[in-house]
């Protein structure tokens, strides 16, 4: 039957091409939705299924997993760059470091050196951040956004946002309290404002006031990075003008990885849409569920693309190193100028889009659930409701996600990308209406194997897969032609300076 819907596919792309010569929205909208329905057509779950059972072939064939800096990621980063080259995309494999290893050779040190002397003890007043780079350094210490005392609940934003470093002097250890954001998010701001050394505090309500061994997976700030109780914290920040030596003493070593990105041939540079989706597992298991269904999902969606004319530039990655901390994102955003986030006009992020116990979840893009982060960048609302409208056309529920920032999506949205995708839920525990609106079994996890030895291609519903699959190619096929809806970067940050410039 698909034979007799591409019998002369020239036709077909004289079909959706000959709108793009119209300059008028009904005929571009025309244009986009007659991409969006062939190419639903095309992409099938049956077809993602088949990449899922390379990915489980090539994590058998390589102890198990396709973890970052493992033979079994090499092998799943080669299948999808060899399919999207033999497709016809320019293909780049973009390296990134994640770290390889980690050694304390000697326990740190962190003492006031003035005004007065006294010497913390170390892995019981304060522990080395793994993995802290090695660092020996003596400087006074200067707060960064501090809640002092705290609030009787958790509210410190101390270091969240580069703002919060506004003053700051350049050299000087910064002292930040726990609370609301990552801990590698306060690292990466305090290595971008200068600080020669780190020194996180626990933020200090009950529960939260002893510090413990923890590895935040971050290490680029360069410098010497420790972890210590309130007490500590609450003392230096109280000490005007204290000097502390921040010493530690650790061999880092890092790896090199790549994200596979694809970029159509054709298509406007100055307006590119970006599909994404993590392709790592954890060392625990093959990672079929997470993140091999969202890696196959775009990846037909590339596929099944190659035979039509685009108006706007796509690019598709496939993320390294994500169960390390969003490093492959990060990274990829990180080096990206200005100019070029500007021209990246939306992200779509799908991880986990198969999950046995699913439900379909949609990133809350105008925080109109009103539950944890805020809404994403503007236009982020209007994706959100672009996935509803095709989920609302086929009579399937929906929910809403929060940005929590557990994904791919979180380096765009912290340079104001707008971003949305779908998501089916992991370890956390399905409601009795969500069972109601998509069955499945109320109060057990979405997913029973999430980041376990079991996430193999027995681990996914195949109806999940095959719908989000559709929806993932309606997404990225509108969005190929038409982004009407989605607000200009330049106009959004020129918004910025002018709100920025009346404060």
């Amino acid at each position: 039957m698909r034979v007799s819907v591409f019998k002369g596919t020239a036709a077909l792309i004289t079909a959706i091409a000959l709108p793009l010569v119209m300059t008028g929205p009904a005929e571009a909208k025309t244009a986009d939705e007659i991409f969006a329905r062939h190419l639903v057509r095309e992409v099938t779950g049956a077809n993602a299924k088949k990449h899922l059972d390379a990915l489980q072939a090539i994590a058998t064939a390589n102890g198990g997993n396709r973890a970052a800096g493992t033979p079994g990621y090499a092998a799943s980063r080669d299948y999808v760059a060899d399919k999207l080259r033999r497709a016809g995309y320019r293909v780049t494999l973009d390296p990134i470091n994640f770290v390889q290893g980690w050694t304390e050779n000697n326990p740190p040190t962190l003492a006031l050196t003035a005004p007065g002397q006294k010497t913390y003890t170390p892995n019981e007043d304060f522990h080395t951040f793994r993995p802290s780079p090695a660092g020996d350094v003596t400087a006074q210490v200067q707060g960064v956004d501090l809640t002092l005392p705290p609030t009787p609940t958790p509210s410190s934003t101390s270091g969240c946002e580069m703002s919060d470093f506004e003053g700051f002097v350049k050299g000087r250890i910064a002292l930040i309290q726990r609370g609301t954001c990552a801990f590698a998010q306060k690292i990466r701001n305090a290595g971008a404002a200068g600080a020669s050394g780190i020194i996180v505090f626990n933020e200090g309500q009950p529960g939260r006031t002893d510090a413990f061994p923890l590895d935040i997976g971050e290490w680029r700030a360069g410098v010497p990075m420790v972890f210590a109780d309130f007490a500590v914290g609450n003392e230096l920040a109280a000490t005007a003008g204290a000097t502390v030596r921040l010493k530690v003493d650790a061999t880092l070593q890092l790896g090199t990885d790549h994200n596979v990105i694809a970029e159509t041939r054709h298509g406007d540079p100055r307006n590119v849409v970006m599909v994404g989706a993590h392709l790592d597992s954890v060392p625990e298991g093959p990672g079929i569920n997470d993140n091999g269904s969202g890696s196959a999902a775009i990846l037909e969606t590339a596929l099944q693309m190659k035979r039509f004319p685009v108006r706007n530039k796509v690019r598709f990655a496939f993320w390294a190193a994500e169960e390390l901390g969003l490093l492959g994102s990060d990274q990829y955003v990180a080096d990206l100028s200005q100019a070029e986030r500007d021209r990246i006009r939306l992200y779509l992020n799908f991880d986990m889009v198969a999950s046995p116990n699913y439900a379909i979840k949609l990133y809350d893009g105008d925080n109109s659930d009103n539950v944890g982060s805020p809404a994403g960048p503007p236009g982020s609302a209007e994706i959100e409701k672009r996935f509803e409208a095709f989920y609302d056309a086929r009579d399937l529920g929906h929910v809403g996600t929060d940005f929590d920032g557990r994904s791919d999506y979180g380096p765009f949205i912290a340079v104001g990308i707008p971003s949305g995708g779908i998501f089916t839920g992991a370890e956390g525990i399905k409601t009795p209406e969500e069972a109601a609106l998509f069955g499945g079994t109320a109060g057990t996890a979405y997913d029973p194997c999430y980041h376990q030895a079991c996430d193999t291609i027995a681990n996914i519903d195949a109806t999940a897969l095959d719908v989000n699959s559709d929806a993932i190619a309606d997404s990225t096929a509108r969005y190929a032609f038409n982004l009407r809806t989605i607000p200009r970067r330049e106009a959004a940050a020129a918004a910025r300076v002018a709100v920025q410039s009346a404060s």
